[in-house]
């Protein structure tokens, strides 16, 4: 508030009062202070910049002494890689044939369920109508031999007769 009142006295010639090189050591106090802290931050960026290069430098050296250890380490092969690997590849091989025999196995056995189960469906069909058929000859059987015994009975009738 205090700014404000003397901010707003102006003298007659429309210049502001004594209290305006106050006014000028507070901007140029704000503005040292200004520069002083970024001149801090720019020194701590820096600084954090000169850390990250260190760090950068170390994970270079290392990653060459990572390759290089890599590199003794290829050189120490075993002897036999070419017939382990060799062997890997048939391994692999086989367990893709088996894969795809044990897909083909599992398909046939679901077909052969459903055709074995199709199969029992119809020879239990047939034997119901062997049974139905049975039943109908037995029963026209025993209607002929009816039949025929009348027809006996009808011809020795008359034969009495005559």
């Amino acid at each position: 508030m205090q700014k404000m009142k003397n901010l707003g006295s102006i003298g007659s010639s429309g210049r502001f009062s004594t209290e305006e090189g106050e006014d000028e050591d507070i901007s140029k106090l704000a503005i040292s202070t200004f520069q002083a802290k970024e001149e801090e931050i720019e020194k701590r960026k820096m600084e954090v910049k000169e850390r990250v290069e260190l760090q950068l430098g170390r994970a270079e050296e290392e990653t060459r002494r990572l390759a290089h250890i890599w590199e003794e380490l290829e050189v120490m092969e075993d002897p036999m890689k070419k017939e382990v690997a060799m062997i890997r590849k048939k391994i692999d091989l086989a367990n893709k044939d088996l894969k795809q025999l044990g897909q083909n196995y599992q398909k046939k056995e679901k077909e052969y369920k459903e055709i074995l189960e199709a199969f029992n469906e119809k020879n239990k069909e047939k034997t119901n109508l062997v049974v139905t058929l049975t039943e109908l000859l037995t029963e026209s059987e025993k209607m002929r031999l009816k039949k025929l015994e009348e027809l006996c009975k009808t011809i020795e009738s008359v034969s009495l007769k005559q």
